[in-house]
């Protein structure tokens, strides 16, 4: 079983434009409304390829995130939390340009952190749990550094499970001040949030994998790997992903796609690169597991998931760094 954690989630609304005019009147194409959040956006690609996969999120029962996510057949166990769960807009154009909205969410009391957190205990010490997934921003009225908090508890509770990570910002920068006893065995960044983690130019970052140079990001992905974080797993869009462990650094390039929605992409990254961990590949395949999982995600519309049968793993090219 694997375990997903949203502490921030939404409900995602898409709207397709051929082209997005400031203070126009603009007709949309086509609009999208499902259950997100980057935990839940990996436990549907989790569900998708046929693994067990519980979502825990703070809801309050008669949501209409619930229901959404009910339809998606996503098992979810939720804590009652008061405030609606949050909207996020996005407004993709033809060309796959991405404008986003996001709203901050349903305020969390101690009371409800205290609760999700035992329930993700709970889930994570389940003897068929094999990974648990933290992913997203952290609503108001959260500590910055709550999830080195939960990996602290998890590390306590169930030593053995894998633990991945995907934030940004201040929760960010905490899980990197705070790594002793507090380390993700994935950590998920783009190139931006790895200069957040390394204090680099993160858009300097990105120019240079857009330019086919890679060292500059793979350098920065080992100073976390030589502070305690196993793998480093680093999505650059189009440019395609780094990997790096204290085994090598290696590179995949995306597969030829169209782009319609970059909105989840990177969640799909990641549970392409768990799922494949967790069924034994090797660091490369892995990797180029994410990449096409990422790569076939933003081939979808508003934040769809792909299935295994979706993605192009013979065009999917990995080297070694």
């Amino acid at each position: 079983m694997i375990v997903t954690f949203t502490a921030n989630p939404s409900i995602d609304v898409t709207m397709c434009v051929n082209r997005l005019e400031l203070g126009g009147v603009l007709r949309v194409t086509r609009s999208l409304r499902q259950p997100g959040g980057k935990g839940i956006n990996v436990a549907s690609a989790m569900v998708k390829a046929g693994r067990d996969t519980v979502a825990i999120a703070p809801a309050a029962q008669h949501d209409p995130f619930v229901a959404l996510t009910a339809r998606t057949g996503l098992r979810l166990r939720t804590i009652p939390v008061d405030g609606a769960v949050r909207t996020n807009t996005t407004v993709t154009e033809a060309d796959g340009r991405t404008t986003k909205l996001n709203e901050p969410g349903a305020a969390l009391t101690e009371t409800v952190m205290r609760a999700l957190e035992a329930e993700l205990t709970t889930a994570a010490s389940a003897p068929a749990t094999k990974a648990v997934v933290l992913a997203g921003s952290l609503p108001p009225g959260a500590p910055a550094d709550w999830y080195p908090t939960l990996i602290r508890a998890l590390r306590t509770t169930c030593p053995e499970v894998l633990i991945a990570v995907d934030t940004s910002d201040e929760p960010l920068k905490q899980l990197g001040e705070q790594v002793d006893g507090a380390a993700p065995d994935v950590v998920k960044p783009n190139a931006f949030e790895l200069g957040q983690l390394c204090g680099r130019d993160g858009a300097e970052l990105q120019r240079q994998a857009e330019s086919g140079c890679f060292e500059q990001v793979a350098d920065a992905a080992r100073e976390l790997v030589e502070k305690g974080m196993s793998d480093v797993l680093v999505t650059l869009g189009g440019a395609g992903a780094c990997l790096v462990t204290a085994h090598g650094a290696w590179h995949a390039a995306a597969p030829p796609a169209q782009v319609r929605s970059t909105v989840g992409a990177g969640d799909s990254a990641l549970a392409g690169y768990v799922l494949a961990r967790l069924n034994g590949a090797d660091f490369p395949d892995a990797l180029r597991h994410a990449v096409a999982y990422g790569t076939a995600a933003a081939a979808n519309p508003g934040t769809e998931s792909p299935s295994p049968d979706d993605i192009d793993l013979e065009r999917t090219l990995v080297r070694e760094l």
